[in-house]
């Protein structure tokens, strides 16, 4: 699947909202795709809810990262903007997913809980445009992943995302990042 990672009219202001919107697929789309990469790799989750709660990881992570990203791009209440849209469409996709397979259910709320927790745990840790994420926002995101793929192959899970499955991601986003805002 290809999303839309530049604008047709380069060069024209867009809201924060809209920006989100597209990071929001983009990243929907690095999470799912990593779900496939570790599962055709052999890390396979056992169940279609293991593989939505490791995509609702996926998706926190990348809020987390966006926020950062647009630190030093948005004033605050632009940032605000940006981060509540980004948020609440990722709160969106994954229930819908999750009402899909499970029934109707208050999954938003849950999301939007998973992704309080991990805004405030993620902001402990350091991150750079150039760089990324640094080793403890990489070993917490990994030890979420691994917890909710279950007990099998923990120790591989983790140092998949730690060392391919979270930095792919996030240069995607950086990627796209830039390229929104050029």
């Amino acid at each position: 699947m290809r999303a839309k990672s530049r604008w047709s009219k380069p060069g024209k202001a867009h809201t924060p909202e809209a920006i989100a919107s597209v990071l929001n697929a983009v990243a929907w789309n690095a999470a799912t795709r990593s779900v496939l990469e570790m599962e055709n790799g052999g890390l396979q989750a056992d169940t279609q809810l293991q593989r939505l709660t490791v995509i609702e990881e996926f998706m926190a992570f990348l809020v987390h990262v966006a926020d950062r990203l647009t630190a030093t791009r948005m004033d605050v209440d632009e940032r605000g903007r940006f981060i509540n849209a980004f948020g609440v469409r990722a709160a969106e996709l994954m229930a819908g997913n999750l009402a899909d397979l499970q029934g109707p259910g208050d999954y938003r709320a849950s999301f939007i809980d998973t992704l309080n927790e991990r805004m405030s745990e993620y902001a402990e840790f350091g991150f750079s445009e150039a760089s990324g994420p640094d080793i403890g926002f990489l070993r917490g995101f990994g030890r979420h992943v691994a917890a909710a793929m279950g007990p099998r192959d923990q120790r591989w899970i983790l140092e998949h995302v730690m060392e391919v499955a979270a930095p792919e991601a996030t240069e995607t986003l950086t990627k796209t990042m830039r390229n929104l805002f050029v």
